[in-house]
């Protein structure tokens, strides 16, 4: 043991010093100003400490998540090319940040605008003529449609998002929806993205089943390309609901009966999240716990991260407040967890809270916020103030203070001419939060539009 351990002492001051040599030879080349490559903790400065865990990690004897600010390329391990960026920082400094009050400002000090059902296509006009004869008030609740999520990231500013989910282990359980056959003709009609296993998303099996991107996995690993290609955006909540409701049986259909979500589900929804985002890109239980015994302890007292240590990342949280004792078992205060669980402020798991209701709940967002918990609320739901044009629960969920405020208008739908949209206040894709941020806060101290691609 001893000689390895001087084998990779020595193989660490030979990298560096090559590192150095190089870095030295090409430190007077112009090129673009870059954010602080190596500066794991931070600070604005690089220093040997962490020039040697850069080292470490790319002999494989750490991990990436001790200083993910040294992979460049976010490919989850640190090349040659990427220590000698760092060892050019150590020895030149480090840039003017790009967000100066990023070691300040904390996750929960945001707010950003999120879509509901983010996936969501109408149904075809000849399903929604169905669903509208069996029930015109059903039918109206499905008349919303989203554009693909990346396309909401960039031009609508959506910061969060709502994805349904659907077991399907074996594969192809929801690949010949009945709309599908009614609408085609053909009893043999099938969606082939449907026919692989793995978690499907759609929002009701048979009837409405039109979505931007049809596989868990697909929607994740869309998200991941767009965070990818914008490293600097504010952390992103992604809101899981669960679902294994089973339509009635008595209008003369067999629907599909979806597989009930229980322990195993649970656990496979985590590990489809893992397989498309490594660890350091996730803002977790564990990561805001820290050493406190519980999650509600944690943020209560030392907070949430720093807006710099998760920029660029991104959040789950489960919406099924009747499954969260389940995702518990085994699991006390959600260690090992991918999701926070839908809680409430006196329990020890409490840190994600739903308030559907703004007005309804208004006080209840605004004490939790100020407390240190992350709050998702509703501006709209079932198309009623979109078709209304009442505008009073998107203020009060706005004023609430919540940190994820859904709709499924952030643009208007011009059928219903009342112009009803909701958009985060001072035109920004996020702002401070009126509640818990300081006074001197500003929304470019959030997210600046001009800075969310690689430095």
């Amino acid at each position: 043991m001893r000689g390895v351990f001087e084998m990779n002492q020595a193989m660490r001051g030979a990298a560096i010093g090559v590192a150095i040599a190089v870095a030295l030879a090409f430190a007077s080349r112009p090129g673009a100003a870059r954010a602080c490559e190596g500066d794991c903790d931070g600070d604005g400065q690089v220093s040997v400490a962490e020039l040697v865990t850069g080292v470490d990690i790319a002999l494989g004897a750490a991990v990436i998540d001790q200083c993910t600010a040294l992979d460049l390329d976010r490919d989850g391990t640190v090349l040659v090319y990427e220590l000698l960026a760092a060892v050019h920082r150590m020895l030149q400094g480090c840039p003017p940040p790009a967000y100066p009050r990023d070691r300040e400002l904390r996750l929960n000090q945001i707010q950003v605008l999120g879509t509901h059902n983010s996936y969501h296509i109408q149904p075809d006009p000849f399903v929604f003529q169905a669903i509208a004869n069996v029930s015109e008030a059903i039918a109206e609740t499905l008349e919303y449609t989203h554009i693909p999520l990346p396309d909401q990231f960039d031009t609508q500013g959506i910061r969060q998002i709502e994805l349904d989910v659907f077991a399907d282990p074996d594969g192809g359980r929801y690949a010949s929806p009945l709309g599908l056959r009614l609408e085609s003709g053909d009893p043999n009609a099938r969606i082939p993205a449907l026919e692989a296993p793995g978690f499907k998303v759609l929002h009701v099996q048979d009837i409405d089943y039109l979505t931007t991107c049809e596989t868990f996995v697909e929607c994740l690993q869309t998200v991941k390309a767009w965070s990818d290609a914008h490293p600097r955006h504010v952390p992103m909540m992604i809101l899981i609901e669960a679902k294994d409701d089973v339509l009635p049986d008595n209008i003369g259909y067999d629907f599909v009966v979806p597989l009930p979500i229980g322990g195993p589900e649970l656990d496979g929804i985590d590990a489809e999240i893992r397989s498309v985002f490594p660890s350091w890109q996730l803002v977790t239980p564990d990561d805001v716990r820290g050493t406190h015994a519980t999650l509600a302890e944690a943020v209560r007292t030392d907070g949430w991260p720093t807006l710099g240590s998760a920029r660029g990342k991104v959040l789950f949280c489960l919406d099924n407040a009747s499954r969260r004792d389940l995702y518990l078992q085994g699991h006390p205060s959600l260690q090992g967890r991918v999701m926070f669980t839908n809680s409430s402020t006196d329990a020890d798991d409490g840190a994600f809270i739903e308030f559907n209701d703004p007005v309804a709940s208004f006080d209840a967002i605004q004490a939790a916020v100020a407390a240190g918990f992350v709050i998702r609320t509703r501006s709209d739901a079932d198309t009623v103030e979109a078709r209304s044009g009442n505008t009073t629960p998107r203020d009060m969920a706005l004023a609430s203070g919540a940190q994820w405020v859904s709709t499924d208008y952030p643009v208007p739908n011009p059928a219903f001419g009342t112009g009803f949209q909701v958009q985060i206040p001072m035109g920004m894709p996020a702002r401070c939060n009126p509640i818990n941020a300081p006074a001197d806060c500003t929304p470019v101290d959030i997210e600046n539009p001009a800075r969310l691609g690689a430095p």
